[in-house]
């Protein structure tokens, strides 16, 4: 009989050579680099979350007027979005793949990280250095001046270097068992969704029409490869999903076969991504909406079923351990939130603030799932385990505050609240309209303190020795 999921072997002392695992210890230069990944991740967080207190001031009515932040919301959505999407999940991917135990071509990966963080600061650096005009491209927004635009250059080198790396130390083919190897599939997957990513960017950039600039030019740009990295995140969370269930002890009544196959149906529809450059010219309607097909059917088949599964196991897992709930806590709101924004997405309509609703959710809950591997992973990083009462309230405390955020932008949006703007330009007109702005904001700052929260937590296990008490 094939092996469930809950029968990989999530903590290995001796894991076998080449294979991906969540590992009881990780040492020496593999744990050195992970760390730093998930440092980078943190400081993407803290700057996302003070540029978000800009955005949530500057559409809050009532607040709104009280504040001279309206001028910045676009510089701050800017920031804000390349912070918590772009860095943010690039440095978990670099956490994750670096778990790797085939330490091959370490200068490279050393060198992905020095790109990426430095990238990362110059994001933060460029607002203040001139700054330039913010252009509201979708993916990847950017500040259309010098400093910014090196900056998201450097971190796309980085990003680059990343990815061959993650590549070059992937394992063979039939070095790990069943279970282990479908896992490892999975990551290897999200390794490859991106290298697609990077390659649709950069063949957008050799074929863009001279005539294009500003706002078009770089919408062009991104929408291929924004696209593309949207299965990289899916395919992550997926993953994240399994782990975080396996490591609650919960039995997910899927073979390793199955799992693979689930893997594989969420990578192959980014394959359509070189074949939307080779049939459509690229700023062609015909080209942005196969992407669009693309995403809508390849990217949600894998996603049902593996959330059924894993919804099942953890049904009947009721007795977890103290270092278990935050893990329990963080798997349920990514699923929750997630499926969310999926219904968000089924009636959308129209250019408003349904739009950022539906892909809040879908992001929030990659987040709250790297959060709870964040989690799991502290103690085999050498820190303490987050077993305190605030790492189990975090994740549904975040998770509450996003709900609220994106229902009041599913309410607004009813009314025909446009994306994108804020302050007077918002043109609130009815008491209706003001509420839902008003619980978006709600939303919006409960949110925040949850994310900064997760840094707190986070930081509170760096400073704890691995085996020390803690109050909860």
């Amino acid at each position: 009989m094939s092996a469930s999921v809950s029968e990989f072997e999530f903590i290995r002392s001796e894991p076998a050579r080449g294979t991906i695992y969540l590992p009881d210890a990780v040492v020496g230069a593999q744990r050195r680099l992970a760390r730093a990944w998930l440092w980078l991740g943190l400081f993407a967080l803290i700057g996302s979350g003070l540029f978000a207190i800009l955005l949530v001031i500057s559409r809050t009515p009532g607040v709104q007027n009280l504040f001279p932040v309206a001028d910045f919301f676009r510089l701050a959505l800017v920031v804000h979005v390349d912070l918590s999407v772009l860095v943010w999940f690039v440095a978990m991917a670099g956490l994750l793949w670096s778990l790797q135990v085939r330490a091959v071509a370490m200068p490279l990966a050393k060198a992905a990280l020095a790109a990426c963080a430095a990238g990362t600061a110059g994001m933060l650096v460029a607002p203040f250095a001139g700054g330039g005009e913010a252009l509201m491209a979708n993916y990847i927004p950017v500040l259309d001046g010098r400093v910014f635009l090196a900056a998201l250059v450097v971190f796309g080198i980085g990003a680059t270097l990343l990815v061959l790396h993650a590549l070059l130390a992937a394992p063979r083919p039939g070095q790990s068992p069943a279970a282990v190897g479908a896992l490892q599939f999975g990551s290897n997957a999200s390794a490859v969704a991106m290298a697609v990513a990077l390659l649709a960017f950069a063949w957008s950039w050799w074929v863009m029409p001279a005539s294009l600039d500003g706002k078009a030019y770089y919408e062009v740009l991104f929408w291929g490869g924004g696209h593309a990295l949207q299965f990289t995140w899916t395919i992550l969370m997926l993953l994240s999903w399994l782990w975080l269930a396996g490591a609650c002890g919960a039995r997910v009544a899927l073979s390793p076969r199955i799992v693979a196959l689930m893997f594989l149906l969420a990578l192959v529809s980014v394959f359509v991504t070189p074949l939307a450059y080779l049939a459509y010219d690229i700023a062609s309607v015909e080209h942005r909406n196969l992407h669009t097909w693309a995403m809508r059917v390849g990217g949600g088949l894998a996603i049902a079923p593996v959330m059924l599964a894993v919804i099942l196991a953890m049904l009947s897992k009721l007795e977890l351990s103290s270092a278990q709930r935050p893990l329990r806590a963080a798997l349920w709101s990514s699923m929750a939130v997630f499926a969310l924004g999926g219904v968000i997405g089924v009636v959308i309509a129209g250019n408003n603030v349904r739009i950022p609703a539906h892909y809040h959710g879908s992001i929030v809950g990659v987040t709250l799932a790297l959060m709870g591997v964040v989690y799991f992973l502290l103690p085999r990083l050498g820190y303490a385990a987050p077993v305190s009462r605030l790492a189990r309230v975090q994740p549904v405390f975040y998770a509450v505050g996003q709900a609220l955020h994106i229902l009041g932008l599913v309410w607004s949006g009813g009314y025909g609240v446009q994306r994108k703007v804020a302050g007077a330009e918002q043109v609130l007109r009815s008491t209706s309209e003001i509420a839902g702005m008003g619980v978006m904001g709600l939303g919006g700052l409960i949110a925040i303190i949850g994310g900064l929260l997760f840094v707190v937590v986070v930081i509170r296990a760096m400073r704890v020795p691995p085996n020390a008490e803690r109050a909860a």
